[in-house]
């Protein structure tokens, strides 16, 4: 018999959140406990398969005795805390912020965004259209992914998959400061020059577009992208034997994009080139 080690239990935190007395295992995020209890926290810069980095500020709370709001995507749950996620001053804040982000890149390609802009009574065309901080044509120098910086919040997630916490090749990193600041591979180049493996892990955790498959790009182009006519299957890579799973995104009998399960234990989301671009055979076969 093979013995499994298993993790010892964590102790559940005992704290208050919107008045009513809340139960967390150790080490959980006021996020955590908000989505346990139903509780819609907006958020964009935050993942589930990446450390917290406290970017968009959009998922601030109150903590009372706290002196400034804190983020409740990093923020753990300690014992005691009295937690309220929807005064009017995390309100105002959040509108706000969605007000800044929505004022300077283009969100139309962000999930649930035009939602919380309804929803906060936020008011973007406030600051003009001199707000916008990109405003250039979307990158395309390969024929797997574009790069369109006019939807980049600069919330460092596709930095993080690159680097340490996933794929470590670095390809990807801050250049500028500042208002200046922009997300860039190796001396602001082409991808085709620079350190990329092509795994598109960056695309996985993009939370606004800014990232895309060339695939996805040229059919909103065109016209033709449809998520509500999408199926979604999820199999297993054949290219090798690791076993990742595979999410196919299906339209009119056509592979449109790949994704990966974020809770499968094996891949957390992430591939490799073959693994979330190498479908075109299948496309071809399908269409023959």
């Amino acid at each position: 018999m093979t013995a499994v080690p298993l993790d010892p239990p964590r102790r559940l935190v005992e704290f208050t959140l919107d008045g009513e007395p809340t139960r967390i295992s150790e080490g959980a995020t006021i996020l955590d406990a908000c989505r346990k209890a139903g509780k819609d926290v907006p958020t964009l810069c935050e993942g589930d398969t990446l450390t917290p980095k406290n970017a968009c500020r959009v998922c601030v709370v109150e903590v009372e005795g706290a002196r400034t709001l804190a983020p409740a995507c990093s923020r753990r749950a300690e014992p005691g805390m009295t937690v309220r996620t929807d005064t009017e001053r995390a309100r105002h804040s959040r509108k706000i912020v969605l007000e800044l982000l929505a004022s300077s890149v283009d969100l139309s390609t962000t999930p649930r965004v035009a939602e919380w802009i309804k929803e906060y009574g936020a008011k973007p065309d406030r600051f003009g259209p001199d707000a916008a901080t990109v405003n250039e044509e979307p990158r395309i120098d390969n024929d797997l992914y574009v790069r369109d910086l006019d939807k980049c919040i600069l919330c460092y997630k596709c930095v993080d998959a690159c680097g340490e916490q996933w794929q470590n090749t670095f390809a990807i990193s801050v250049a500028g400061r500042g208002f200046d600041s922009r997300i860039a591979v190796e001396h602001d180049g082409p991808l085709t020059e620079s350190a990329c493996v092509y795994c598109g892990n960056c695309i996985e955790v993009c939370p606004t577009g800014a990232l895309s498959f060339k695939s996805e790009f040229d059919m909103r182009e065109a016209g033709t992208w449809d998520e509500e006519r999408q199926t979604e299957t999820t199999t297993v890579c054949a290219y090798c034997g690791v076993g990742c799973n595979l999410t196919l995104h299906v339209q009119d009998n056509e592979i449109v994009k790949v994704s990966s399960p974020h809770d499968n234990p094996v891949t957390h989301g992430n591939l490799c080139i073959k693994g979330r671009f190498g479908y075109q055979h299948v496309n071809e076969r399908a269409g023959g």
